[in-house]
């Protein structure tokens, strides 16, 4: 991990878009296909994205803090059992939050996540009764000093992360309702 101050660097942003394209092109496929234990292209592509792309390109980019929102709920029980992933995964949508990404954005990566079975809310997580104490919790936890989350480019605190958790919740289950 490289530590604050270091700015995205050329290759990094270009193999952290790479990743991107290639999931939102195959993943849906890929996903489908490997469900039902089928090798296909689409799959042997995201592969590369997750192992390759994604360890090459994930140093000055922006999975900061999608991982430490990660490891910040942690500090709550029922989301021990769930996978690495699918906590970086709604910690994607926190992330999108909290930077105030365009709502477009946010869309794209909802749908991408329902499209293949991830967390979107905290219902989602084993967190359909979380209080607003827990979630406080969850905040507290991302400041810590260690956590990787203190590289996103905008003023952190933990009521900001924990209101970016409420809310990216609160838009994914208002999209759940409409769809």
């Amino acid at each position: 991990y490289i530590g604050d101050g270091y700015a995205t660097t050329v290759g990094g942003y270009q193999i952290a878009r790479a990743c991107h394209d290639t999931l939102m092109r195959d993943g849906r496929a890929a996903y489908v296909a490997a469900r039902d234990g089928r090798l296909t292209t689409a799959v042997e592509n995201i592969i590369e994205a997750n192992t390759l792309l994604s360890g090459l390109g994930f140093e000055n980019c922006g999975v900061s803090g999608a991982h430490g929102i990660h490891d910040a709920l942690t500090v709550l029980e029922p989301v021990h059992h769930f996978l690495h992933g699918e906590k970086v995964a709604f910690g994607v949508l926190c992330l999108l939050v909290l930077e105030n990404r365009p709502p477009a954005e946010f869309e794209e990566a909802l749908s991408f996540c329902r499209d293949v079975g991830l967390p979107t809310t905290l219902a989602d997580l084993g967190l359909k009764d979380a209080s607003a104490a827990d979630i406080a919790r969850v905040g507290e936890a991302a400041m810590v000093p260690t956590n990787v989350i203190h590289s996103v480019p905008v003023k952190l605190t933990a009521r900001a992360i924990s209101d970016a958790i409420w809310t990216a919740s609160h838009l994914a289950e208002r999209g759940k309702a409409a769809g």
